[in-house]
């Protein structure tokens, strides 16, 4: 911004005021465009207006032009803290209003999703898909805590710490009871840790592995065989369903067979789901204790 092109002076030699011709001698006047005038005339038909107060800027009064538009000095001030721009550096911005340096930067900032204030160079902040925020307005939106530049969880528009959305949103394990914040796995449609699925003897995890149910406890293939299953009275080998080669099981008294292994003593006839007959603690077809 500079200063106004007009020259204000007193007449010592006899002129008359180009507009109202009202003699100069001895009075105050303005030159302007090789025309002399009085300060009243200057004011009414020569003086530019302010282009914030829109009143005209006296032969008394400092001006100050910028791309043709013209102030009071003091008012040109930034249009928003109203400090004096004049040798101060400046930017013109829409409505002709004049803004200060701190302002304009502020004014074009990011603004804080949390607080919406502007986010400044140099403040600390979070962004997060094109939002941003001060990095003590990321809150958890359970607790209220400060979650800042730490571990969350996003929920549509909200956001929580790790402890709120394990107590809020993860599923809880069906033995310990407390929350699976990853990996894990499900067994009758129930979440479990992985740690916590294991088998009832060895301790093993059965995460992936083939394993055998019995009531609430969960067993190897191993320790199904070894400490579980029942020992067949044919060949001695434990009955495990689903791990050997038949799946069907004859239980005589307090005896248990695999299907395969449940035969007669002499001819070797398979007798599953068949007459037999128990002789001297052995088991004959309905022929063979004929020939004995």
């Amino acid at each position: 911004a500079g200063p106004g092109s007009y020259t204000v002076g007193t007449m010592s030699e006899r002129f008359d005021c180009h507009y109202c011709r009202d003699p100069l001698q001895g009075k105050k006047y303005v030159q302007k465009e090789g025309r002399h005038c009085c300060t009243k005339c200057f004011e009414k038909f020569c003086a530019n207006t302010c282009t914030e107060c829109k009143k005209p800027i006296g032969a008394d009064s400092k001006e100050l032009h910028f791309k043709n538009r013209y102030w009071h000095d003091n008012c040109f001030r930034c249009f928003k803290c109203y400090t004096s721009l004049v040798n101060e550096p400046f930017m013109l911005r829409e409505n002709n209003k004049v803004w200060c340096s701190n302002c304009t930067a502020a004014e074009d900032a990011p603004r804080c999703k949390g607080c919406f204030k502007p986010i400044i160079a140099g403040d600390q902040n979070v962004e997060y898909k094109k939002m941003v925020w001060h990095k003590d307005c990321f809150t958890c939106s359970q607790c209220k805590q400060v979650i800042g530049s730490g571990s969350f969880f996003p929920k549509g528009d909200e956001f929580y710490c790790v402890s709120c959305h394990e107590h809020k949103f993860a599923k809880t394990c069906a033995k310990c009871k407390n929350p699976i914040t990853s990996g894990g796995l499900t067994y009758q449609e129930q979440p479990w840790h992985s740690e916590c699925f294991i088998c009832s003897n060895c301790k093993k995890q059965l995460g992936g592995k083939r394993f055998t149910a019995v009531e609430d406890q969960f067993y190897c293939v191993e320790c199904y065989k070894e400490c579980v299953a029942k020992k067949c009275a044919g060949c001695k080998n434990p009955i495990t369903a689903g791990f050997g080669r038949g799946t069907s099981v004859v239980n005589y008294e307090d005896e248990s067979w695999h299907d395969y292994c449940f035969k007669c003593t002499k001819c070797a006839r398979g007798l599953a789901n068949k007459r037999f007959v128990c002789h001297n603690g052995k088991i004959y077809c309905a022929e063979c204790p004929k020939r004995l």
